[in-house]
């Protein structure tokens, strides 16, 4: 299995790393777990912002791998840049908790670029 083809495996793994944070050190309420979650406040809320977050970015960057490799985009540059946006991601969760939106956000934008740049390598193979 391709390094990209992990990759993916991890971004789907990622977001309930998140949640697992917004949940540590609570009186964890199974009954009713999105309300506490909505209720959550500093760091937790944030961890809980990160896994919505890192749910909704992860269908475009499967498809995009996915797309890339049935397109045989070259390996290695699937690799790097699949790669790379797993970092981007654990960044921004990262910057998500100790609340540093400006860098949240480019690491967010980079993430994005390098899920638009799969499809456009895609599209030129």
């Amino acid at each position: 299995m391709s390094i990209a083809y992990w990759c993916i495996m991890i971004a789907a793994i990622l977001p309930y790393l998140w949640v697992i944070l917004a949940k540590a050190g609570t009186n964890y309420d199974n009954a009713a777990p999105r309300p506490q979650l909505e209720r959550a406040e500093g760091y937790r809320k944030r961890a809980f912002w990160a896994q919505l977050n890192a749910f909704e970015a992860f269908p475009p960057f499967a498809a995009a791998v996915i797309i890339a490799q049935l397109q045989h985009v070259a390996q290695g540059t699937v690799d790097v840049m699949a790669s790379c946006f797993i970092a981007a991601r654990i960044l921004h969760a990262i910057f998500y908790l100790l609340n540093l939106s400006y860098l949240r956000s480019l690491v967010w934008a980079t993430g994005f670029v390098l899920v638009i740049g799969l499809f456009v390598l895609a599209a030129h193979t």
